[in-house]
């Protein structure tokens, strides 16, 4: 049964609402489901029409055809009002009419959810404050692939303008699929009979971008644009079947302006803690001799502020020295960009007699990616004795606001670009075998498939340039000695170019499922639903040699090539005019002369610049090297392929009596699921040799071979729904559920090598080895929790809601090191041998949270919508370089590895707050509306490592739309988001050490919608 009728519930006072689905030929055979207290949209209908019935008497009857902003906020007012789960979504009353640009736009609109931002628009979604891996992403009830190999979904891969419905469950029922800790996401294509009627639509939107009429770019004109045509229609043929069929295509060409400021990354390598302590002359901003201030005079390097725990003190070895926060370089990055994505939905709905109904849809999107970078990097670390330490002014938390020192500068470039593409079908057969009993099969396929390249080019000064800078509003601004960045004959020191070919993935998903549904004549249980699920999750991600992928790397040969003749023929303009402008204090760059004199050339916001691709065939043919990217493997020790394979079956009973003199309604059932993980990795052959003194060694061989690792688990999920209509206008509403949210598929991977002590010439492998060595654990236990909510919803009329609800969670699951006994064949025999890994642990942390919903019109045509969440929780998540770190031993004995010196962020992805607020006009044929969208502060792993701490700023972001309906076929649209350019800010490790700054710029489109 279709998502929309397991939802079905007439209310039970009166109310003057707009029809939201068609009902189907089909519908008297469900007839009695109307009864059954499922929550749907369609009972609008039903009732409209019943009260059409009732008032053929009257002679004069006014008809309101509600539409536009004022109709989408009475459908999310009735998705909200008749569910029996707690949730609230969005729906179009027409293709093409969901009032977003995006997808992810259309979520943030929801009260409680919220997005990461790239390249300026919404990407991955939060809910009530949880990351997105902890939540699930649903394409007409089955899920969807990616290919960033994590569980999130990219929303900017699917265009808003052929999606039907948008929709987010915050708590849920046994029938649907496992998954969400903090929720589902739904999105629904049309289904064109119950659409029913005939549509022809196109609609084409430029889009200008103010920031992208100042850059000169090479991979895209100023203007982009976005083209949308869909057609749904039904065919009634003599023998009582029908057909329908929905096509939609969308082109989009357009540019992504993006401005950057930024640090190094947190990776363990490039960004540190170093010691700032006058006393301390060995090492740090102090140290005697000039060099990196991570390494020590006499001693180690790459160290830093060193959190080892020291066993006579119990402290961190650096105790409580004081620090800064330096990274390997500072930069400044200037992109061209170009965003192309096609895009394809289809649909056919038959049904050939009123038992059956059968469903195929389809979903095909390609999106391409491409950035010309150009930066200029300071590069940072390097002390220089009596000027940088001396000089040095930091903040609270180590975040550097002045420093002076002398190091090299380099004008690099890359050019990247990535292609992912997206595919998904289903087919869906309802039968309605009995009166009674209605039988649903369901089988789909989603596939995301994904590839990047990049060219990293450099060119450097040969000398070390003596410089300065200072922390501005919201980026640094430097000053450089008597130096030009704009002379690119500056830049001749150690021309590099890399070809890489990186993060190729795939991910699939096969799925089939069976359900039923079964009427009851109770008066109390409507109906009994059950169904069984089977589902075969892979992920692939190639290896090559930089584990994740290949790279091929050439330095100019100056025997063959000079530098400076490279230079001049590849060099070009700085692209842009008013860099960073938005974001910065004045110019960039001083370049201050000798007398102290400020000099014109070299001041400013551009340096020296030069064509990627150029540069890069210039440095390989200088070595006689192919200009082409790498090749990756399958068969590489850097492969990760993961399968993951699901059974579930679940039994729910639905309710709908009287109670207290109250109507309630629900339901109340049981998940069972159980997953079974296969893991597939590859690592260099071996074998166990003898010598002559019975000494057992092993012998690395040329080849590599095949390694499995696997795991499983089986949870069961109960959950609980209940609705009170208190009075006509008054609802209560409660739920519990238990959910699970399954470690991302990356991490999951099974890479193995063994440990070996050689010293004491031992006589057996028993002896020989002594552990493993390796990442990924596909025995990986998901996060679960227990989930509680309750709420008090007022619905005054069709245009309002007053609603206000408290949550709580209360999940198991955090990640730690931890030494486990894996068990290893070598030769026929078993061995069992401890490896430290990444685990779930049974740590147990709690959230709280309220949120309200608020809408209202007045009669003037003024209306608003405002929604914000609050959440609060004690979830702790240790940056593994620089917080407190534990493991674990085989016994269970847990110690701890380090002392931090950042506080622990909390779930990734949680917001304390997030707020949107829309105010609306709609009179006649004018719809108007301005939107505010609010999150505050959030932590966000950096992304090519999951356990460093990253936090983005608190942002507020203005949207604007309006359209004008010239007659019932021509209507002229115009919307425009970010409007006043705010940036995205992020910090590294702790909040207050500026990390990236991105200036987007606002986003306008125009177009005109045409239908028949």
């Amino acid at each position: 049964m279709s998502l929309r009728e397991k939802q079905l519930h007439t209310p039970k006072t009166e109310l003057s609402v707009t029809p939201q689905f068609a009902l189907r030929p089909t519908a008297k055979w469900v007839k009695t489901a109307i009864i059954a207290g499922l929550a749907s949209t369609s009972a609008f209908t039903l009732q409209a029409q019943e009260a059409q019935v009732g008032d053929e008497t009257e002679a004069d009857v006014e008809v309101i055809d509600v539409v536009g902003t004022r109709r989408t906020i009475q459908d999310q007012i009735s998705i909200k009002r008749e569910s029996t789960t707690v949730v609230d979504g969005l729906s179009a009353s027409d293709i093409g009419d969901l009032p977003a640009l995006s997808i992810g736009e259309a979520l943030e609109s929801i009260t409680g959810a919220a997005s990461h931002r790239e390249n300026g628009g919404a990407t991955e979604i939060t809910i009530r404050g949880l990351g997105p891996f902890l939540s699930a992403t649903h394409i007409n009830g089955r899920e969807a692939t990616n290919g960033s190999g994590d569980r999130s979904v990219n929303f900017s891969q699917f265009p808003s303008e052929l999606v039907k419905k948008v929709a987010i469950y915050k708590t849920q029922d046994a029938s649907m699929i496992e998954g969400g800790v903090a929720g589902v996401i739904a999105l629904e294509t049309v289904q064109p009979l119950d659409y029913g009627k005939q549509r022809f639509q196109a609609e084409l939107k430029g889009n200008y971008n103010p920031d992208q009429t100042n850059v000169d770019n090479s991979l895209e004109n100023d203007l982009g644009y976005r083209g949308t045509v869909s057609y749904v229609d039904q065919f009634e043929f003599d023998n009582g079947s029908a057909l329908g069929i929905s096509i939609g295509a969308q082109r989009q060409d357009i540019t992504q302006p993006e401005a950057e400021y930024r640090s190094s990354s947190p990776t363990g390598s490039s960004l540190w803690a170093c010691l700032n302590d006058p006393t301390n002359t060995n090492e740090g901003f102090f140290r005697s001799s000039a060099g990196d201030c991570e390494d020590q005079v006499n001693g180690s390097s790459n160290q830093g502020y060193d959190t080892t725990i020291d066993p006579a003190t119990g402290e961190a070895a650096s105790g409580d020295s004081p620090y800064a926060w330096t990274g390997s370089s500072r930069s400044y990055r200037q992109n061209e960009t170009s965003d192309e994505r096609d895009a394809f939905f289809l649909a056919a709905q038959y049904q050939p007699n009123e038992s059956w109904d059968i469903n195929i849809d389809g979903q095909y999107s390609k999106r391409v990616q491409r950035e010309s970078r150009h930066d200029l990097i300071f590069l940072q670390k390097r002390a220089i004795p009596g000027l940088t330490g001396p000089t040095l002014v930091t903040n609270s938390v180590g975040g550097i606001l002045h420093w002076e020192g002398q190091d090299r500068i380099e004008t690099s470039g890359e050019q990247f670009s990535r292609e992912e593409i997206y595919k998904g079908i289903g087919i869906n057969v309802e039968h309605y075998a009995t009166d009674l009993l209605t039988l649903n099969f369901d089988v789909a396929y989603s596939n995301t498939e994904r590839e990047e390249f990049q060219i990293s080019n450099r060119a450097r000064t040969a000398d070390r340039i003596p410089f300065s800078w200072d922390m501005g509003d919201n980026i640094p601004h430097f000053s450089i000695s008597d130096f030009d960045v704009t002379d690119i004959s500056n830049f001749t020191d150690s021309l590099r170019t890399r070809l890489d070919h990186e993060n190729t993935r795939e991910n699939e998903v096969v799925s089939a499922k069976f359900d039923f549904q079964y009427m009851l004549s109770s008066d109390v249980f409507t109906s009994i639903e059950g169904g069984l699920r089977a589902s075969e999750l892979t992920f692939v991600q190639y290896g090559g040699s930089q584990g994740n992928g290949s790279r091929t790397e050439y330095t100019l040969d100056t025997s063959n090539t000079a530098a400076l003749d490279v230079l001049e023929a590849c060099q070009i303009d700085f692209p842009e005019s008013d860099f960073l402008s938005t974001v910065s204090d004045g110019d960039i760059i001083t370049n201050v002369g000798a007398d102290g004199s400020i000099n014109s050339s070299g001041t400013g916001s551009s340096w020296a610049t030069y064509d990627n691709i150029c540069f890069s065939q210039a440095v390989a043919a200088s070595n006689g090297g192919e200009f082409a990217y790498p090749e990756l493997e399958y068969e590489n020790a850097g492969t990760i392929d993961v399968t993951e394979k699901t059974y579930a079956a679940y039994l729910m009973a639905n309710y709908d009596t009287e109670m207290w003199g109250k109507f309630i309604r629900g339901n109340f059932g049981v998940r069972i699921v159980d997953t079974e993980v296969t893991s597939i990795g590859f690592r260099s052959s071996f074998e166990v040799v003898t010598d002559e003194l019975n000494a057992v060694s092993l012998v690395p061989g040329d080849e590599l071979e095949r390694i499995v690792g696997g795991g499983g688990y089986t949870e069961v999920l109960p959950s609980v729904n209940f609705v009170m209509d208190y009075s006509d206008d008054i609802l209560l509403r409660a739920g519990i559920y238990r959910g699970m949210s399954r470690v991302d598929p990356k991490n999951l991977g099974y890479s193995r090598t063994f440990q070996t002590d050689d010293e004491l010439a031992p006589t057996s492998l028993a002896d020989l080895l002594v552990g493993v060595n390796g990442s990924g654990n596909p025995n990986t236990q998901p996060l679960m929790s227990w989930n509680y909510d309750a709420a008090i919803e007022w619905y005054p009329n069709e245009d309002s809601i007053f609603a206000f609800g408290v949550y709580f969670k209360r999940f198991t699951g955090g990640f730690q090191q931890r030494t486990e006994i894996e068990t290893f064949e070598i030769e026929g025999d078993s061995y069992d041998l401890p490896i430290t890994n990444s685990v779930t642990t049974d740590d147990a942390s709690n959230l709280f949270g309220i949120e309200t919903s608020i809408a209202y019109r007045w009669d003037s045509g003024i209306g608003v919508k405002i929604g914000y969440n609050y959440a609060d929780t004690d979830y702790e998540f240790e940056d593994s370089n620089y917080g407190d770190t534990y493991i674990t031993d085989v016994d269970g004995n847990t110690s701890q590895l380090t002392a931090g010196i950042v506080p622990p962020g909390s779930v990734p992805g949680f917001s304390e707050h997030v707020f949107s607020a829309q105010v609306y006009y709609q009179v006649g044929d004018l719809d108007t509306a301005v939107i505010y969208k609010y999150r505050s502060d959030y932590f966000q792993p950096y992304t090519s490592n999951g356990t460093r701490l990253r936090f983005v700023d608190d942002v507020g972001v203005w949207e604007a739309r309006a359209s004008y309906k010239f007659n019932d076929h021509v209507r002229l649209k115009v919307s425009a988001i970010n409007l006043f350019s705010a940036p995205k800010s992020q910090d590294y490790y702790v909040k207050g050490n500026l990390g990236e700054v991105n200036d987007y710029g606002p986003r306008l489109f125009a177009g005109v919608t045409v239908k028949y």
